[in-house]
Formats: structure tokens, C-alpha cells, sequence
């Protein structure tokens, strides 16, 4: 048997609908709160349904940016950057805290993620913020680097509908093939990617990705289908499917 997978997902950002399909199958939630989407009746909503299901919640913090959906790199003050990133989980630890549960983990969206790979800056913004809990980013990267020189755990992982580069990162959604919905090309991915640590880039370059969990992101086309299908790919691969933050109470 492999080791247990975690399969996650970006929620709170718009679609409900496929918010609730989603949480029937993931093991981590990802909720939105506040700064590239989501408010207080998303992430209530969310954090209840999460809890009554047993699905981790994770904090998405992003750059303050509704209209560009987070995915525009903002050049703030790192003081800034970590209050505002302070505020979205205080939000979201608060819609936690009244479903009778607790945020436990982070993960940064858009462009804050990649840019917390290259920016050690970014990446120390992020631990301000997030004090003690864990974070869920790249297998590499500056934001890995600065969180074990604070002795804060980090989980990696890897993107079954997102198309990868030779060095390991994710090509920029305005690229042609970026985004991945083809059932059976994911259903491969995900296990070569269990069973060999492997998954192929663009390019037709193997790429070593050793991850614990796997994301799934709700504005792919037919998103629910496709965390489906990598459900039972890991399942099929003999890997159990396990959060890996489990949810706290």
C-alpha cells in the first residue's frame, strides 16, 4: 500500500453549487475568505458543511484583490501583506470556531502562491501570518525554505488539473494547455504520480513531485468530475485518502 493522499480543493470562490458536489469527495477544503473571493455567509457555509462531512479547513489567503481574482502579483509592504493575511484567517478561523471546529492549515492562492516560491520576502509575510499552522505549497521553493528555518510544517502538493514546466512549477493559466480536464490524461497523471513521485511537464520532461495531497481547483470545467475521477485514481493506485491536516476541534 502507498502512502495516504490527500485531496484538496479551492473553495468559496463564486459557484456554491459546486461547492457542496465537491466537499462529497475531497479531504481538505480550501475556503476563500475574504481577499481574492468569499465572505462570511461563504465561509460559514462552507465551514459547516466541511465540518458535518469531517473535511479539513484550510485558510486561502491571497492578495486583496477581488477584481483581478488574486492573480496579480501586488507590490505591498511585507507589514502590510501579513496584516491583511492575519485578517482573512482571523475571519476565517472565527465561521470555523462557530461550526464547532478549527482552521487547520494555510494555503496561499494565485499569485501570492507562486510568488512565496521565488520571494523570500513573500514567503516570511505568509509565516507572520499563519503563525504556527501548517502550510500547503510547492515541493520547493522559498516558502518551504523559510518555514523550516522556523520550524513550521509544511505539506507539498501537486496539481492534477494543471499543466507543470520542466522546473517543477505550474504554467501561467493565460498559457495555451495550462488547465487540464481531460479524464483519462488526469486519471494517469495522478498515478504515475503515486506510484513513481513523477508527473509529466508540458514539455514531455519527467518532473520529480514527492507531494502529500493533491489539488483540485472548483472553477476547472466540470471540477466535481474531475476530483472524482482522481479520487478513484488514488484509490485505484491503493493509496489511502486521508487529510493531511485532519480536522480539528
Amino acid at each position: 500500500m502507498t502512502r495516504p493522499w490527500d485531496l484538496n480543493a479551492d473553495l468559496g470562490e463564486g459557484d456554491e453549487h459546486m461547492d457542496m458536489r465537491l466537499l462529497e469527495i475531497i479531504t481538505s477544503a480550501n475556503v476563500a475568505c475574504g481577499g481574492h473571493a468569499g465572505d462570511d455567509a461563504s465561509m460559514r457555509r462552507i465551514c459547516g458543511v466541511a465540518a458535518s462531512r469531517g473535511v479539513a479547513i484550510g485558510a486561502q489567503v491571497s492578495y486583496v484583490d477581488r477584481e483581478g481574482f488574486g492573480r496579480r502579483r501586488l507590490d505591498i509592504p511585507g507589514a502590510t501583506l501579513t496584516a491583511q493575511l492575519q485578517e482573512q484567517i482571523g475571519y476565517l478561523q472565527e465561521a470555523a470556531r462557530e461550526c464547532g471546529v478549527d482552521v487547520s492549515y494555510v494555503k496561499p492562492h494565485g499569485a501570492l502562491y507562486h510568488a512565496a516560491v521565488a520571494d523570500r520576502g513573500v514567503a516570511e509575510s505568509i509565516l507572520a501570518a499563519s503563525g504556527s499552522l501548517p502550510i500547503l505549497t510547492l515541493p520547493h521553493g522559498q516558502l518551504r525554505l523559510a518555514a523550516a528555518d522556523v520550524c513550521v510544517t509544511t505539506y507539498a502538493e501537486a496539481f492534477a488539473d494543471r499543466a507543470y514546466t520542466a522546473s517543477g512549477n505550474l504554467v501561467p493559466r493565460d498559457e495555451p494547455a495550462a488547465v487540464i480536464t481531460d479524464p483519462a490524461v488526469i486519471s494517469t497523471r495522478v498515478h504515475r504520480l503515486v506510484t513513481e513521485d513523477i508527473i509529466m511537464s508540458i514539455d514531455g520532461t519527467m518532473v520529480a513531485v514527492s507531494a502529500r495531497s493533491l489539488c483540485v481547483h472548483s472553477d476547472t470545467p466540470g471540477a466535481d468530475i474531475v476530483a472524482r475521477q482522481v479520487r478513484r485514481a488514488l484509490e485505484a493506485s491503493g493509496a489511502p485518502v486521508l487529510a493531511f491536516a485532519p480536522q480539528g476541534r
